[in-house]
Order: structure tokens, then C-alpha cells, then sequence
């Protein structure tokens, strides 16, 4: 299979992180999502595809309703919750960025990446 629908740059004000002032300050996070699933010859009906507006509220949901200390556990409890709400998805790719990480030295971006397919749930 290789159809995908990506949800790329999603971005939010977070506290998540190890340090205490990450809890008062909090961060700006952004998400990437792809939805892996068959759609070549879907029909045009939303019922019969993945709703990545609820894909969207999920993730929104899940990086600022509750504080994690590591960008890893938030990753995973994104993938987690996107292929539990959408029973139509056979694999979901979640990468969570901290560009604001606190490191001493200059870079770009530090983010985790998760793959987890449908049959990976109960691990």
C-alpha cells in the first residue's frame, strides 16, 4: 500500500518537559502526522475515508490536555490514539518537534519519530 494523507505542521503551545520552567513557560510544539490507507478508487464520501479533522482534534487534544516530560511518551500516545479512533488507518507515522528544545549549542529541530501499524496496538 501506498496512499497517504499527511498532516504536516500542526503546531501548539505545550509544557511539556523535564525542566520545571518548561512547566511554567511551556513551548511551541509541531506535529507531523501520515495516515496510511487504501483510498485509491474511495468514493467521494467522507464516511468512507479517514476524517483528519478528527485526526486533527485528536492531536491537538492529546499535546495540550496533559503534560509529558518526554516528547518520546507524547509520540506515542498520539500514534496510539489516532489508530484507535480511526479504524480505517493501517499505519500512522507521528514525528513531535521541540525547536525550542533546551540544548546548549545552535540547531534546527529535535523531534521524535514513531511508525506503529494497526496489529502494534497491544504492545
Amino acid at each position: 500500500m501506498t496512499s497517504r494523507v499527511v498532516l504536516e505542521g500542526l503546531e501548539f503551545h505545550a509544557r511539556h518537559g523535564v525542566y520545571d520552567s518548561e512547566a511554567v513557560l511551556g513551548a511551541r510544539f509541531v506535529v507531523d502526522a501520515e495516515l496510511h490507507y487504501d483510498f485509491a478508487g474511495l468514493p467521494d464520501e467522507l464516511d468512507r475515508a479517514v476524517n483528519y479533522a478528527a485526526v486533527y482534534d485528536a492531536i491537538r487534544d492529546e499535546v495540550t490536555g496533559r503534560r509529558h516530560r518526554l516528547i518520546e511518551v507524547l509520540t506515542d500516545r498520539i500514534a496510539r490514539r489516532v489508530l484507535r479512533d480511526q479504524p480505517r488507518l493501517a499505519r500512522v507515522v507521528v514525528r513531535v518537534h521541540k525547536p525550542f528544545a533546551p540544548l546548549p549549542g545552535v540547531f534546527r529541530d529535535v523531534y521524535a519519530e514513531l511508525s506503529l501499524e494497526r496489529g502494534d496496538l497491544n504492545a
